[in-house]
């Protein structure tokens, strides 16, 4: 008895513990094959109950073409889930998003694009092209639909501002989890932002208030002291118009550039153009002074005083710098953005309006050339930099999470004055101490490059995953993703200058080592000046 009593224990033990693992081995495959499930049925996504979310598209795209609202249809596209819908965190709030998820060969991460401007559309070029190299990808219009030098949305709409200034971005990096999640019934490995302008402001904005969003984060001309950029751009319109003697014709554009390179290109040992350390640069216009009749070839006084003042930034009554002025180097590429085609009507002009009239004020007639600069940037401080303006320094949440961050900018940007960036950079050195920025901030300035791109000097090196000529791995954004997978920090940054075929190809025709600030790059003095062999890394 005593050993038939204790056998049957043993049975039901075994009994219990094969029933124990069976059940185990169902859930796994049920787990695959919800996962699987997952995978197979996108259409399912837009039945899912998400806070303050209502989806309104989910659909499998196999034609490897996708038209979107702001840019051009989308080619070559691998088969993805799309999903797209509103999120709705306040009752004035309306936040188009789209999210798309590789069907096959998702390699695991997310990726945030931003936006330019004023936003109010998605970025779904830069989209594509991550979305092409296996990245799980979203964007939003930051909360309302405008062409992007548009701020009418603003006005009476608070709500909104909060949205673009900051919630928009946030709230569609944690969607975008929630439906990675969802769809392959896992979360991602690591999550990257890439974006440049007000996306630059943006991906600061991400890396001060919402450092667990984002564990790589690539900011270019980052738009971050937004209060007092806009006021630069009072400064400038002032300047240009306030007296008509001193607007500065596009057509005077080439005969500045020209007297600036004579003065400042070969400072660097190369003369190509480019003017590699602005810092090194003391132009005087005073050269181009008329001595006679007015032409494209000179400037007036009234001119040669609204030329200074431009690069010198916007200052209040006491002469303080409120915000930084230009470079010089590549005065043709101020048409757009400086000068205009007449009188006001430059980008920096309309962006400027648009700010104060519909943020700022409250006053569709407000009138930029009756304001007073200095009471206008305090009172764009007062009622936006809360928003708006991302310029903490203290980044020790993002460092502590073992977060990235890449800062670039173009040294002859005429939109963001390339100085306000390396003052943000050195304000978080100030407040967090050198060495610990250097275990997870670089900056780069990039030698002839304009707002994110273009210009005279080599501006493809990585951002919105543009390739240089020696492959993606050479570029900032896949330094960036070996800095965060790898620990491995970034090194031997290449940069390429592309021209044009006649066949519609592209060939590269410059290419330059793209430099950790403060370092520059400095020429061999023999080899090719067209060739990044010719040039090395090294201090000012």
């Amino acid at each position: 008895m005593v050993a038939s009593d204790t056998k049957v224990p043993k049975r039901k033990g075994l009994a219990t513990s094969m029933l124990r693992n069976l059940a185990v081995l169902a859930a796994v495959l049920t787990a695959q094959s919800l996962v699987l499930l997952h995978a197979a049925d996108c259409a399912a996504l837009e039945h899912l109950t998400l806070q303050d979310t209502t989806i309104t598209r989910a659909e499998s795209v196999t034609s490897g073409t996708l038209a979107i609202d702001g840019v051009a249809p989308l080619t070559r596209l691998p088969a993805f889930c799309r999903v797209a819908g509103v999120l709705r965190p306040t009752s004035d709030s309306a936040i188009h998003f789209e999210v798309w998820l590789p069907s096959q060969d998702w390699n695991g991460r997310l990726l945030g694009a931003g936006n330019g401007g004023f936003a109010g559309s998605i970025g779904g070029r830069e989209m594509a092209g991550y979305l092409i190299r296996g990245f799980a990808v979203a964007g939003s219009d930051a909360g309302h639909r405008a062409e992007p030098g548009d701020a009418s949305w603003a006005f009476g709409h608070p709500e909104k501002v909060k949205d673009f200034g900051w919630r928009a971005v946030h709230l569609t990096a944690e969607l975008a989890k929630q439906l990675i999640q969802a769809y392959y019934g896992k979360p991602q490995s690591k999550a990257y932002f890439d974006a440049c302008s007000d996306g630059g402001r943006e991906a600061l904005m991400e890396a001060q208030r919402f450092p667990e969003d984002y564990d790589g984060i690539l900011a270019g001309a980052p738009a971050n002291n937004w209060s007092h950029l806009l006021g630069a751009g009072l400064a400038a319109t002032q300047s240009l118009t306030s007296d008509p003697r001193a607007y500065i014709s596009d057509l005077k554009l080439p005969a500045i550039q020209k007297a600036s390179l004579a003065a400042c290109d070969a400072l660097d040992g190369l003369k190509d153009g480019i003017i590699a350390d602005p810092a090194k640069c003391h132009f005087d216009p005073a050269v181009l002074l008329c001595t006679g009749e007015d032409s494209t070839d000179c400037l007036t006084q009234p001119q040669i005083d609204a030329l200074r003042s431009i690069c010198a930034g916007a200052k209040d009554s006491h002469g303080a710098t409120l915000f930084p002025g230009l470079t010089m180097g590549d005065e043709t590429g101020w048409g757009i953005w400086v000068v205009g085609e007449g009188p006001g009507a430059s980008a920096a002009a309309q962006y400027t309006q648009n700010d104060f009239r519909y943020m700022v004020t409250g006053d569709p007639k407000w009138n930029p050339l009756t304001a007073d600069l200095g009471a206008a940037v305090e009172q764009s401080t007062q009622k936006t930099a809360a928003d708006l303006d991302s310029t903490d320094p203290d980044l020790s949440r993002f460092a502590a999470r073992g977060g990235k961050l890449i800062v670039y900018h173009g040294w002859n940007d005429p939109a963001i004055s390339p100085w306000n960036t390396i003052a943000y950079y050195q304000s978080v050195q100030q407040q967090m101490g050198a060495a610990k920025v250097d275990s997870f901030v670089r900056l780069y300035m990039a030698p002839g490059v304009e707002h994110c791109t273009g210009g005279p000097g080599p501006s493809a090196f990585g951002q919105f995953g543009l390739p240089t000529a020696k492959g993606s791995k050479f570029g900032l954004f896949d330094a960036l993703e070996d800095w965060v997978e790898k620990d491995a920090p970034p090194e031997d940054i290449f940069a390429t200058k592309y021209a044009s075929q006649e066949n519609g190809t592209r060939k590269a025709v410059m290419t330059r080592p793209l430099c950790p600030y403060p370092q520059v790059a400095k020429y061999n003095g023999t080899g090719d000046p067209n060739d990044a062999a010719g040039f090395v890394c090294a201090s000012p």
